[in-house]
Formats: structure tokens, sequence, C-alpha cells
């Protein structure tokens, strides 16, 4: 862990001495838009790698291999969706995306269930006044329910509409 650590500190520094990769002579002409293309001109200093030309993507702009599309806070981004989706996700390795097609009510039971299993958030996507709301809603608060008071996994899948 220590070491994903000071990897991840690497990418950041390795990130911010990284060039923006510009379509070469982008920036003179209109009909030459801005995206990266490998330069093909037969006298194109771009191609021959020479001081004076742009600089090129190559192997060396790399990050370390442990940390490649890690998450900067070091989990591994899983989507989910459904409560189906945690069955292989492990707390300590994966950090939960919730879907962006998922609404409020669905959204609140499975931020719940990501939390009494530990699991970090990354896009809780609700406002406070909505969470308020949806407590109304329901006759006890989510936050003063107790333990026992959670039903299980395959009554959450029911409810929420699942097989």
């Amino acid at each position: 862990m220590v070491q994903e650590k000071r990897l991840i500190e690497l990418r950041k520094v390795i990130n911010k001495k990284k060039p923006s990769f510009r379509r070469v002579e982008s920036w003179r002409y209109k009909r030459v838009k801005d995206p990266w293309r490998k330069a093909r001109g037969i006298d194109s200093q771009t191609r021959k790698k020479e001081k004076s030309g742009v600089k090129s993507p190559t192997i060396g702009y790399r990050t370390p291999k442990k940390v490649r599309g890690l998450h900067p806070s070091g989990y591994v981004e899983a989507k989910v969706t459904t409560i189906q989706d945690f069955r292989n996700l492990n707390n300590k390795q994966h950090a939960i995306k919730l879907s962006g097609k998922l609404g409020a009510k669905k959204r609140i039971a499975l931020i719940d269930y990501c939390q009494k299993r530990g699991f970090k958030v990354l896009n809780l996507g609700i406002s406070q006044r909505e969470i308020e709301s949806l407590e109304a809603m329901v006759e006890t608060p989510i936050s003063d329910m107790e333990e026992e008071e959670f039903i299980d996994v395959d009554e959450l899948e029911e409810s929420l509409g699942g097989k």
C-alpha cells in the first residue's frame, strides 16, 4: 500500500510534466483540428524528433503499471447499478461509482447498502435536501434505523423491482 501511494504521487508528477499533445500546425490553420495525429511529412521536424518540433506521445510518458487506471484515491473504480453488482467486489480494493441512470429512491438504498458494507462511494450524486425529503416520506429516517431493521439482500432486490 505504501508503494502504491508512492506510485500514485509519481503518476501526478509525470502527468504535470506531460505536455498537451497537439497536432502539428493546428494553431496555424483553422482547417487543421487540434487532436493529435502522427506527423507524416517528409521534412517534418516533429516526425524526425528534432528539438524544434512539437512533442510526440511516446512510451516515456506512460504511468507506472501498478497504478494505471486507478482512481486518485488508490481504489479500483466499479460501476454499480444493482445489488448483484456487489457480488465480486471487495471494500478494500474497490470504490463504487453509482450509475447516473438511478433515481433518488434506488440511489439512497444503494448508498445505504454501500456504507453498511464499508465501500467508498465516489459519486453520491444526491443533495442533502433530496435525502431529507425522501426520509420524510419514509416513516423512520434511514440514519436512525437499527441494524436489525435493515432488510436482507433478497428482500431489497424485490423492493427495488429486481428479479
